[in-house]
């Protein structure tokens, strides 16, 4: 090449070194954008809170799945700036946003994304979270919730408020009070978390649980209880509690259910969240006659809707914990808003998760399904793995609440802390999971058993049922869409969801997949929550000459990728 005069040359390097400070400065510029509600009912405007680091303008697109609604702008002021949209009625509805931070000049100088729904009651489309921290004095009730928002959690459990398992409210003036493991609570901390939470469109949900007493309360009334043999009992957590018999019509039930209701009336929770230990799972009650509580349990939940339909109408919620997936087949069923799941043993492997979500739904006669599986945050790959099998399959996973905590425990107050990281992947997991719920679970079903062997990937394995060594596909039919779901289980060193992932999925590439349809298609695209943008990339495929097949290169899987199908009417 031939060599530049010094003066030319000097120039030159002085025209990189602006240019190159001006891009440094530009990776400097932040944009944040979330909206101020969990979700939104129909005809409600969105308010979407906007703070940067430099710039002057900020542009938002919402879209609905792949196609753009609408575009907002609005000039920043001090960093900030508050745009608010109407969403068309339909309902319910997921949209996504993206924004742009703009110089004076046009330029982008940084972009961020969020999602909101517009739903008729938070149980259309659940994103259920936690609290456990009631302590007199909490004052944090409003960034509680706005942490809560951020996430989309539409309803939060209150886990272990209550004075007694028995005796839900504390005494008439005893404020605060210490409950049966000593912990110091406060009802006024209480109701001042769940105003903030209706703040922000935000359920609260009383734990109870359908047949634990205090060893006291069943010395005051042995002939309550639920009895392994004649005056023995069934106890729980040695000698903490006593199982009480909560057959419908039994004292025990018309007093828990007495319970509930005078909850409803003296706070402004928003339903009755129950539940139980797993065992027994039958027993005597004081007559000596046999008690099946996978039959006793259905008609309890049946008997807690009327007191919550009494009380708080349509809005109103019920759910029941389906510990170790049992009795799902008798309590999906049951008037109960959702199927509620916690998983142990021998539910282990990732692809559990999956079969528990489809038979759920199935049972449910479509209800949304939660599953709680309790891994600690610090175990990234297992959450990113676990989470993309129960998204993917129409579910969520209780998991997040109070502020920057990951449930890790069936004890609720026993969470683990998420790192700054870890709180930005959830993010980029629940704007996913709101964005396009009505291809992931809102209008379609499981069609996996009958679909995934539609799609096939060169020289990757896709067939089976195992939880490693090859890409899991999930699908999801709706009218006019089918998702397919790519999990990445190849290279994982355990296929178990409840154990530390030592190493994560091996990053696939210039994947060549070739998916067998029976309808013309319109439009395919992808999206992924694994990479910096969670926008739909649009595919351009190939169709088989007899339209029996499409074909395309997808560009590459982390986690988790998902493929939606568009069929022409």
């Amino acid at each position: 090449m031939k060599q530049l005069p010094l003066s030319i040359t000097f120039i030159v390097l002085v025209l990189l070194a602006a240019s190159y400070g001006e891009s440094a400065l530009a990776t400097n510029n932040t944009l944040d954008v979330v909206p101020n509600k969990a979700f939104y009912r129909p005809g409600e405007p969105v308010t979407l809170y906007v703070t940067a680091n430099g710039g002057t303008q900020v542009e938002v697109t919402i879209t609905y799945l792949a196609g753009t609604v609408d575009q907002v702008q609005a000039d920043l002021v001090n960093g900030t700036a508050d745009l608010t949209w109407t969403p068309p009625t339909d309902s319910p509805r997921g949209y996504g946003v993206d924004a742009r931070l703009l110089d004076g000049s046009g330029n982008v100088l940084a972009t961020a994304s969020t999602a909101f729904d517009v739903l008729d009651r938070w149980t259309q489309a659940p994103r259920y979270g936690f609290l456990s921290e009631f302590s007199p004095g909490r004052n944090d009730a409003e960034a509680t919730m706005a942490w809560a928002a951020r996430y989309h959690l539409n309803g939060l459990q209150f886990y272990d408020w209550q004075y007694r398992h028995e005796t839900l409210l504390p005494p008439e003036g005893q404020d605060p009070y210490t409950d049966l493991l000593g912990r110091e609570l406060s009802l006024e901390t209480v109701n001042a978390l769940i105003e903030a939470a209706h703040a922000r469109n935000i359920a609260a949900m009383p734990y109870t649980a359908i047949y634990g007493a205090s060893v006291a309360f069943y010395q005051q009334h042995p002939d309550w209880a639920l009895f392994q043999r004649r005056d023995h009992p069934y106890e729980f957590g040695g000698n903490f509690l006593v199982i009480m018999d909560p057959t419908p019509g039994s004292p025990w039930a018309d007093h828990l259910l007495g319970e509930f209701a005078r909850v409803l009336d003296e706070t402004a929770f928003d339903g009755i969240h129950i539940d139980q230990y797993g065992a027994p799972k039958n027993g005597l009650n004081a007559a000596g006659d046999r008690v099946d509580l996978a039959d006793v349990f259905p008609a309890f939940i049946d008997a807690a809707a009327e007191v919550v339909q009494e009380r708080r109408g349509d809005e109103g919620a019920v759910i029941f914990n389906a510990v170790g997936n049992w009795p799902v087949d008798t309590v999906a069923p049951s008037n109960q808003d959702a199927v509620y799941i916690e998983v142990w043993q021998p539910y282990i492997v990732y692809m559990d998760l999956h079969r528990l979500v489809v038979e759920a739904e199935r049972l449910g006669g479509g209800k949304p399904v939660i599953i709680a599986a309790y891994i600690h945050p610090d175990r990234v790959g297992s959450v990113r793995l676990a989470n993309a099998i129960i998204f993917a399959s129409g579910g969520v996973h209780l998991e997040l609440g109070e502020p920057g905590a990951m449930l890790a425990d069936p004890y609720f107050p026993r969470f683990g802390r998420m790192d700054t990281a870890m709180q930005a992947l959830m993010r980029h997991h629940y704007d996913f999971l709101v964005r396009y719920e009505n291809v992931l679970a809102l209008d379609t079903t499981d069609a996996t058993a009958a679909r995934a062997a539609a799609l096939t990937i060169t020289d990757v394995p896709t067939e089976g049922r195992q939880s490693y060594n090859r890409v899991a596909v999930i699908v999801r039919a709706g009218e006019t869409t089918e998702t397919f779901s790519l999990v990445n289980l190849i290279g994982i060193d355990n296929p178990r969801w409840d154990r530390e992932l030592e190493s994560g999925p091996i990053p696939q590439s210039n994947l060549n997949v070739r998916i067998a349809v029976e309808r013309p298609v319109a439009r395919v695209w992808w999206a992924s929550p694994d990479g910096e943008s969670i926008a739909p990339q649009a595919v351009d495929f190939t169709t088989d000459s007899d339209g029996g097949a499409i074909a395309f290169t997808l560009p590459s899987l982390a986690y988790w990728d998902m493929i939606v199908l568009e069929y022409r009417p």
